[in-house]
């Protein structure tokens, strides 16, 4: 099948986020989500959201969430945003930024129902580790984040990258790790990455988080 011809700029808007211009020196404040999204519905992240089809699915399977996307690259941020807006899904926005600075100057405390990372770039040379996003400041911030009773949802194929992201989530004091269902529906959290990543007979690790009082 063919793959859809991107969107123009104008017809993308209202499903991409962007910051107003701001006065040098000045500190940005956190979100209003309400302004952002128009309600009152909780809100979802989706750090790393790639050609978004986690995305995608998770707002036309639950049109009362609001589901806001950070990626890094303005690449996948437009062809999401033309996935999206080909279906008119008005409960997602997308911002082209570092999810890590995002989550720690952008996001309000208590603010969030759920956060999702899935396959995030593994980074394999031992040099390069320091370009990973799921870090113990990361993991902080997520914890901050949510809300209580908020749910953290990890994804990845590579077994050693998915032990640091175990270790990290469980030296959270107010994060504990959920059972996950013996019957997963694999469509609930699919991706791209997980979808060739099946397809090359790789396994795929999950773990849930939530974040207590």
């Amino acid at each position: 099948m063919r793959r859809a011809k991107r969107l123009p700029l104008d017809e993308l808007a209202p499903f991409l986020w962007q910051d107003a211009p701001s006065a040098p020196g000045l500190v940005t404040p956190p979100l209003d989500w309400r302004a952002v999204f128009g309600n009152d519905h909780p809100v979802e992240i989706e750090v790393g959201f790639g050609k978004g089809l986690f995305l995608l699915n998770a707002a036309l399977r639950s049109p009362d969430v609001n589901f806001f996307g950070i990626e890094i690259m303005r690449k996948y941020q437009l062809f999401t945003a033309t996935r999206i807006a080909v279906r008119k899904l008005t409960n997602v926005r997308l911002a082209c930024a570092d999810a890590r600075n995002f989550m720690r100057t952008r996001v309000r405390s208590e603010s969030i129902a759920a956060v999702h990372v899935y396959f995030p770039d593994p980074w394999w040379k031992k040099r390069h580790h320091k370009r990973r996003v799921f870090t113990a400041e990361f993991v902080e911030s997520c914890t901050r984040v949510l809300s209580s009773g908020g749910h953290l949802h990890l994804a990845t194929d590579v077994p050693e990258y998915f032990t640091v992201m175990n270790e990290l989530s469980s030296a959270q004091a107010r994060l504990e790790r959920l059972p996950l269902s013996p019957i997963l529906d694999e469509q609930e959290s699919a991706t791209n990455f997980e979808s060739k990543a099946r397809q090359a007979g790789l396994s795929v690790h999950r773990a849930q988080y939530r974040k207590i009082a």
